[in-house]
């Protein structure tokens, strides 16, 4: 396994909830600024919201008021907490260190995660 690790996704109707985890096997984690990313099929990945350190966070317009981020610097673990899901949140779901306040941040924990798959279906 990588230092990435994510799980928690799954299938859920539209307007369902799901949280899904991500596991950093690093201590670098409590000091990164992280996030989450998320591509569909076709598409780019983009990042759907940060989280510093001290816990201040922030949201793509896409999911501002349903998604919350949130970490546990004392278990090295980032959460991703998703409510009124929607059919176009399907994507598998990465977590990484924030693209925009860390230089390397594609490479700080080595690679990419697997992701976990989230899929919002009737």
């Amino acid at each position: 396994q990588g230092q990435l690790v994510e799980s928690g996704g799954g299938l859920v109707q539209p307007g369902g909830s799901l949280r899904i985890s991500c596991v950093v096997s690093v201590s670098i984690f409590s000091i990164t600024p992280m996030a989450w990313y998320r591509q569909a099929p076709g598409k780019q990945r983009e990042q759907v919201a940060g989280i510093i350190p001290s816990g201040a966070s922030n949201y793509a317009a896409a999911v501002k008021g349903r998604f919350t981020i949130s970490r546990d610097n004392t278990h090295n673990t980032l959460y991703l907490q998703m409510n009124n899901l929607k059919p176009e949140d399907t994507a598998v779901y990465y977590c990484n260190a924030d693209r925009r306040l860390v230089i390397d941040y594609e490479t700080i924990f080595g690679s990419w995660g697997q992701g976990t798959q989230v899929t919002v279906s009737s």
